[in-house]
């Protein structure tokens, strides 16, 4: 079976709101980071790695619900 298939939905969704936009004041990670990125001043590794933290709950919530889709749970 598929590892997807064991993490819930809500529990994904839950996982990119709060670490995926955490901090959330002044402004959440993530727009910062995507804005470095886009103006060329993503140099330091911290950010980098930063970038990638903020990034992969989104990414697991889109795997999860391609995965949902393959399997037909829509």
């Amino acid at each position: 079976m598929h590892l997807l298939d064991h993490i819930s939905l809500p529990m994904v969704l839950f996982i990119a709101l709060l670490l995926g936009f955490a901090p959330f004041y002044p402004e959440p990670h993530i727009v910062e980071k995507v804005r470095m990125l886009m103006q060329g001043q993503l140099r330091r590794p911290i950010d980098i790695f930063d970038l990638f933290w903020h990034t992969w709950p989104f990414v697991l919530l889109i795997l999860k619900l391609i995965r949902m889709k393959q399997v037909g749970a829509f």
